[in-house]
């Protein structure tokens, strides 16, 4: 059963500041321009989201909080030093999700691409983010700081009732 699509505006909260880096869409159709936006201010309303990842048959969620929208990409950053990295090198599959009471939650599944093709602007807002967190990097092109995409995506807002709303990626 399809939902109606709900009211999905950000929030103000301490994440903003450190989430706002370029939010630009290009060449996609509209409903992928508006699926992505969808996706991008969803998680931005929210403190932290969880990604999801496997190491051999063992599950792993761990929270994340940056996300940049440029150039019909979805950007999300972490370290080459973390366990999330190396598990997504070997096995790209992934789902993210997230709850924000009144709208549902959201899912979103598809396979990491660690070709870190991030730009200047992305990456200074991903810095500073993972700054703002306690991270340490020297600047926003240090080797270990990395930015990677999701390909074949795919989404859905879920509602507690069993309403969803397919999301187009």
């Amino acid at each position: 059963m399809n939902a109606s699509p709900r009211s999905l505006e950000p929030e103000t909260n301490a994440q903003e500041s450190a989430n706002a880096a370029p939010e630009t869409t290009g060449g996609k159709s509209a409903n992928t321009a508006d699926g992505l936006r969808t996706v991008l201010d969803y998680l931005r309303s929210v403190p932290a989201w969880y990604l999801a990842t496997c190491e051999g048959d063992q599950p792993h969620v761990r929270p994340f909080s940056f996300v940049a929208l440029e150039q019909d990409t979805l950007w999300f950053c972490t370290a080459t030093t973390k366990d999330v990295y190396r598990e997504l090198q070997e096995n790209p599959k992934l789902e993210l999700t997230a709850w924000k009471p009144g709208s549902g939650w959201i899912i979103v599944r598809g396979r990491a691409d660690l070709h870190d093709r991030a730009s200047a602007a992305v990456r200074q807002a991903g810095f500073d983010h993972m700054c703002a967190l306690g991270e340490y990097h020297a600047s926003p092109d240090a080797a270990e700081l990395t930015f990677f995409t999701i390909v074949d995506a795919q989404g859905w807002i879920c509602d507690i009732d069993g309403s969803w709303n397919p999301l187009s990626l």
